[in-house]
């Protein structure tokens, strides 16, 4: 048998990072949502042996550890265990999240093999049992497994739909995608925060905003905010020359999650005149893709 899934990026259009806990985790407050790009995780069963692993993966992407540190793999052994399925896999991934991005391409190809491994055995595990193994498998895990934009908490493990006329203002709405040659390492960005303090926002003042926008009838412009600009900024300061050119044009324009993607709304305008923008400042070797929310 084989099965193939869509693992989605996804971009924060809202994250506030609300201050350090005791287990050196950091709570937050987020609105995450899917996008119609990302990689393609295909899972086809094998027979295993003694002298085979039972889980294998090959990746079109040559720089991504194919070893049992990927998420991928760390996922199967995680499903194997929780539910006692123990057919050999072999995990093809068709890389196109670019990684060091804040686009969460690593933790959606986790959920991905989730979801291909769950399909495979026939559903051996509950939904319930999937949200307990994706939050095991890491904080942004559980925002890939609703279909649609969520709101997270906590550490990113408590999830809410977004729903009514919230979701219907995300409307489809179509980005460009942008991440110069550098990648901004997520730990780092969250050691940096812990030691700048000046950048947490707290927690009620991040839920009344974001309460006010999903209560409201503001366009999805008004709901950009990301509290890691700050630290990440003061370092990486391409990202906030380009970002700041067009905020202060008035185009909405927004770093995702630790970085160092960014996105900007796009509307209906061509994406040449964005992308020549792009790649004047930042040079060829720039990603730049075009995406709509989910």
């Amino acid at each position: 048998m084989n099965v193939s899934v869509f693992s989605p990026a996804k971009i924060n259009l809202f994250l506030a990072v609300t201050g350090r806990r005791a287990d050196g985790f950091h709570d937050l407050v987020s609105v995450a949502a899917p996008l119609d790009f990302g990689d393609t995780l295909e899972a086809e069963t094998v027979s295993s042996s003694p002298d085979r692993a039972k889980y294998s993966l090959e990746c079109s992407d040559p720089t991504l550890a194919v070893d049992p540190t990927n998420l991928v793999l760390r996922a199967a052994a995680a499903f194997s265990a929780a539910t006692g399925w123990r057919d050999g896999v072999h995990f093809r991934l068709t890389k196109r999240i670019p990684m060091g991005a804040g686009l969460g391409g690593g933790s959606s190809n986790a959920v991905a093999a989730l979801r291909a491994l769950n399909r495979l055995s026939g559903g051996a595990a509950s939904e319930e049992a999937l949200a307990n193994l994706a939050a095991g498998l890491g904080s942004d895990c559980p925002m890939f497994l609703p279909d649609g934009p969520v709101i997270a908490r906590g550490r990113g493990e408590r999830i809410e739909r977004l729903g009514g006329a919230a979701r219907q203002r995300l409307g489809g709405a179509r980005v460009l995608l942008f991440k110069p040659s550098v990648g901004v390492p997520t730990a780092w960005a969250y050691g940096r925060m812990a030691a700048r303090q000046a950048d947490y926002v707290p927690a009620e003042a991040a839920e009344r905003r974001l309460q006010s926008w999903c209560a409201g009838q503001a366009p999805l412009a008004d709901l950009l905010f990301n509290n890691f600009e700050g630290p990440v900024f003061d370092k990486y300061v391409a990202l906030p020359a380009l970002l700041g050119s067009w905020r202060r044009e008035g185009r909405p324009a927004l770093m995702t999650g630790s970085g160092s993607a960014c996105f900007v709304l796009a509307g209906n305008d061509p994406v040449t005149t964005l992308t020549a923008r792009i790649q004047a400042a930042w040079g060829e070797a720039a990603f730049v893709q075009t995406a709509r929310i989910l």
